[in-house]
């Protein structure tokens, strides 16, 4: 078998994530090796993906990456898997411009059928000008079908799939209202601390559709032969004639990658994962230092209670070494980080700001800029603010070229933001060159 699928949806909150987890977890326990894939550059998603299937996922981004990247990526990725399933974004047709950077846009690229999954809570046959509407809006968009979402009971989806038969879209079932499969949430999506038991939630969510969703039908409808993807792309090779050492960041605290950076990463050379939270010190033998954005703020005790680490990363920067920082990993090096709470914590004080979580609010958007004659694009999602910020290296601005107050900051050879680089196609030390 080999089948794509990608589960698409009208809008946010229809349910996206909840098939996806429960459709890979389904299939991986049917022994199906199953590749997920995630629309946009969502770095949350790609966790839960990781645990319901086993193994990592990689995101699908136009907007950060070229065409033939994602193409390469996809196929690379996927080569092995007998299903490639892919989470969309927002709703189907939602981009950064119109369609531009839209999951639509990822399934026209790729040509992968797309799962509508519509969320029937208050409606029944009205979801037929729907369908029709998304069956035929693009033609470089094949709908393979539809699941509907919060269904009440076999009434309610009797003239759900009237409305499917008059539209025209095949129907592949439902998920009833279950309380015990809605996710949780909290400020930055579904929660991986050890109150949320990850497994059995995704097990509740398989036995629901293995019960409620032609499974087979919709494996065989949107199986196709593998094409064999050709792509200009090449792997970025190594900036360095020596093999480097790279210390990333990794624990609960600090947790958001991209997988393809971290491969390219493994690229340059060896590539150890630390804990600010749990180890003593930095690999302070690192040619670059690595501190991903996360979620600090639910750890700033722990954190700043770690005085030896924090010492060791401090006095790694203010040496000369090498340091990427990204977000919450941004706000480890500032003088403290206000939480919540009001309660300020002494940070590792490298960079002269202080970051807070009080009178939080969502700054969210693509990011690019030009530093060191060579154009970086990411991504901007955080709920904190700085006070006394320093000054940006460069300017930074939105998708749609507009100039945003976001900035790079470079200290020594430190250079940190909130933005979340993607280097996929890049050398990421030309940072420094």
């Amino acid at each position: 078998m080999n089948a794509h699928i990608l589960i698409g949806a009208a809008s946010s909150g229809s349910g996206k994530t909840t098939l996806t987890l429960g459709l890979l977890r389904l299939l991986s326990k049917r022994g199906y090796a199953v590749q997920p894939f995630k629309c946009g550059p969502d770095y949350i998603d790609t966790q839960h993906h990781a645990l319901a299937a086993g193994c990592p996922s990689v995101n699908l981004d136009t907007w950060m990456a070229s065409e033939e990247h994602v193409r390469e990526l996809y196929s690379r990725y996927g080569a092995k898997a007998d299903v490639c399933l892919t989470e969309g974004v927002m709703g189907l047709f939602d981009g950064y411009d119109g369609m531009k950077g839209s999951s639509a846009a990822i399934a026209s690229l790729l040509q992968i059928p797309v799962v509508l999954v519509l969320n029937a809570r208050s409606m029944a046959y009205s979801v037929a000008p729907i369908l029709y509407g998304y069956k035929h809006f693009d033609p470089t968009v094949r709908i393979a079908g539809v699941i509907f979402n919060q269904v009440a009971g076999e009434s309610h989806f009797s003239y759900l799939k009237q409305a499917c038969t008059d539209a025209g879209v095949h129907c592949f079932g439902y998920l009833p209202r279950q309380k015990d499969i809605e996710i949780p949430s909290r400020h930055l999506g579904l929660t991986l601390d050890e109150k949320f038991r990850f497994e059995e939630f995704a097990d509740r969510i398989a036995a629901s559709i293995e019960q409620y969703i032609q499974v087979d039908n919709l494996l065989n409808i949107c199986s196709k032969e593998t094409e064999n993807v050709q792509s200009i792309y090449a792997p970025v090779s190594s900036c360095s004639s020596r093999k480097l050492k790279i210390a990333v960041a990794h624990d609960e605290a600090f947790n958001f990658t991209y997988q393809e950076n971290i491969n390219q990463l493994k690229e340059y050379g060896d590539v150890e994962f630390f804990s600010p939270l749990r180890h003593f010190s930095a690999p302070l033998s690192a040619d670059l230092l690595y501190l991903p954005g996360g979620y600090p703020e639910f750890f700033l005790s722990p954190l700043s209670a770690n005085k030896s680490m924090i010492q060791s990363i401090r006095d790694y920067a203010l040496s000369g070494g090498r340091v990427l920082a990204e977000c919450g990993g941004m706000m480890y090096l500032c003088n403290s980080i206000t939480g919540m709470d009001g309660i300020s914590y002494p940070m590792a004080g490298v960079l002269d700001q202080e970051a807070t979580m009080e009178n939080m609010k969502l700054h969210l958007g693509y990011r690019m800029g030009e530093y060191n004659g060579v154009t970086w694009r990411g991504h901007e999602f955080h709920y904190s603010s700085l006070r006394n910020p320093m000054e940006s290296a460069c300017q930074l601005y939105s998708a749609r070229n507009t100039p945003v107050d976001t900035a790079l900051i470079r200290y020594k050879n430190v250079i940190a933001g909130y933005t979340h680089l993607y280097w996929g196609e890049q050398c990421i030390f030309d940072l420094w060159k």
